[in-house]
């Protein structure tokens, strides 16, 4: 608890909660887990928090596996026994779809949307009203990079975003972390993440954007940080769009 590390990421999470007013007293938030570094790292942090802050909200971690051959839920059940943090493993066949012959172009944005489907899906069958992503800073920078390159729009991920007219909120309480001090506090708290066992994992634009970041961060170490607090600095007046 005393590591300066520690305290860092934990401060960083709290100032985006409470920037975006993120939690609230009688929340009852479910927090999509992967079994990556990320939302192992998110669920945690929130477990941590919910006994320390002068507010009651309730966790439910939510596993959708998505059909490939790993031993993934059990490993990610006695996490969450181990815990004790309420938890629903939801199976399911997006693997097969989302893979299949007929999807070979963009298997990752259909695996993507399905599974956040059923994420929104279980969301309202269990009486939750926020849904936590494990998305960190490194993912909205390289959002934003990738609807520029491929879709043509300056737009990316939000810290918080309301959904179906206000009945569900989603909310990313990493946004201000990033991604290499998630990676360390996962190894130091041995938190049993495991890499993505999709065919296709390593192989998507989003590497081809984190590898390009990576180069121009050897040209000037700003680089990350400067297109990040860029979406907080933006002059309308040298844009084009129509008034």
């Amino acid at each position: 608890m005393g590591k300066y590390w520690e305290k860092e990421i934990r401060g960083l999470m709290g100032k985006a909660i409470h920037r975006y007013g993120m939690i609230h007293d009688g929340d009852r938030v479910l927090v999509g887990v992967s079994g990556g570094k990320d939302s192992l790292t998110l669920l945690t942090l929130l477990s941590e928090r919910a006994k320390r802050v002068p507010i009651h909200y309730e966790l439910l971690a939510v596993h959708v596996d998505l059909g490939f051959e790993s031993n993934a839920a059990e490993l990610l059940t006695e996490f969450f026994e181990a815990k004790k943090i309420p938890y629903h493993i939801e199976h399911t066949r997006i693997a097969a779809l989302a893979t299949g012959p007929e999807n070979r172009e963009n298997p990752c944005f259909l695996c993507s949307w399905e599974r956040r489907k059923r994420i929104f899906y279980l969301a309202q069958q269990f009486g939750c009203n926020k849904i936590a992503f494990g998305h960190h800073k490194d993912d909205i920078i390289e959002t934003l990079l990738l609807n520029i390159f491929y879709s043509a729009e300056i737009s990316t991920m939000l810290p918080l975003q309301t959904l179906f007219k206000g009945k569900m909120t989603l909310i990313r309480p990493l946004a201000f972390i990033e991604e290499k001090k998630i990676e360390r506090f996962a190894k130091e708290k041995g938190l049993p993440y495991f890499p993505c066992g999709c065919p296709a994992s390593g192989q998507s634009k989003r590497k081809r954007v984190k590898e390009l970041i990576h180069t121009l961060e050897q040209e000037n170490r700003l680089v990350k940080g400067n297109i990040f607090r860029s979406l907080s600095n933006i002059k309308m007046g040298y844009l084009l769009w129509n008034k």
